[in-house]
């Protein structure tokens, strides 16, 4: 038998087969071949082969994973390894906010960032639309996403502004949202499905910040006019370490800095930092490239190399 893992944990993990039917099951053995390297063994949207098991009735063993054509994923620090948040996708919904939580920017360059590497295309949701007051500085970073080549949803899970512009481009797809805690990315589902009722939590006021509501990556199946969408909702995300890419195939990946990757007057030695002659600065200067993004850049690289650093000597970075 096939089925589509819903949700999961520790090695114990949800199935939806082919009949709609749901199956909690462990993988059978200690390790599941195809998946090594990862802090996880499989996350939502993964397809696998699984058998009754006989010694649990009503539960199943999982046999094998089916082909995974792409995955989303983060580097995981504490396993120093890459883990799984959603696999299988076709859009990422990279959440933010104008306020409540504070818009962060930053997150959303790294999100978008894993989205190009893992080659799944990326999509800006500005939730909670309805407290942006026009905020200038949060609207300019979006214009500029627009402006480098991304799509941007301004949605209110609260008002119903943008949200069927989300559900036509969530139809008949498998997408994951991601996102820091508090954005709203429960509240998104709910709002598409009244009757889902996934719960949501408030900020603490101390840090303006959310807590984790959701507490694993659980696929959801909602009905659209234009036909299912199947969305993962993922737990808040505080820090996005990009996985995937060592730190000299940063500039490759962010969309505006590749054009000009090894046009610098020291080629791909350039570092882009205090070089004459680097079309990187020289764009930064002339409002080519938001000095946000480049500050991000900046700091992703640095990551990289502690990562990669920490990977050779066998330490934590």
């Amino acid at each position: 038998m096939t089925g589509l893992v819903i949700r999961g944990s520790r090695n114990i993990f949800t199935l939806r087969d082919d009949g709609g039917g749901e199956t909690e099951c462990r993988i059978k053995g200690k390790v599941l071949k195809g998946v090594e390297g990862y802090y996880n063994p499989l996350a939502p949207g993964d397809r696998v082969e699984f058998e009754p098991d006989p010694e649990h009735p009503g539960t199943g063993l999982i046999l094998s994973l089916l082909e995974r054509r792409n995955a989303f994923t983060r580097f995981n620090q504490k396993g120093q390894s890459s883990q799984l948040l959603a696999a299988n996708v076709d859009v990422v919904f990279c959440v933010t906010t104008p306020a409540s939580p504070p818009f962060r920017p930053r997150f959303l360059d790294r999100a978008l960032l894993q989205g190009d590497i893992a080659n799944i295309p990326p999509v800006v949701v500005c939730n909670k639309y309805d407290l942006s007051d026009n905020d200038p500085d949060v609207e300019e970073r979006l214009e500029d996403f627009i402006r480098i080549g991304y799509r941007v949803l301004r949605v209110s899970a609260h008002t119903g502004e943008g949200l069927d512009e989300f559900r036509d481009l969530a139809a008949n797809r498998f997408s994951v949202l991601v996102g820091q805690s508090g954005v709203g990315k429960s509240s998104i589902i709910n709002a598409l499905a009244p009757g889902m009722g996934l719960k949501t939590g408030a900020l603490t006021e101390k840090y303006d910040r959310g807590s984790h509501t959701t507490t694993m990556a659980r696929l959801v199946e909602i009905e659209t006019p234009a036909g299912p969408a199947r969305i993962t909702d993922t737990p808040g995300v505080r820090r996005l370490v990009p996985d995937g890419i060592g730190p000299g195939d940063l500039v490759f990946y962010m969309r505006e800095f590749a054009p000009l990757a090894g046009r610098c007057s020291y080629g791909l030695s350039c570092t882009h930092v205090t070089e004459p002659g680097c079309k990187i600065m020289e764009a930064v200067a002339a409002g080519v490239i938001h000095e946000d993004r480049y500050e991000s850049f900046l700091r992703i690289r640095e990551e990289l190399f502690l990562k990669e650093s920490a990977s050779e000597y066998g330490k934590n970075p």
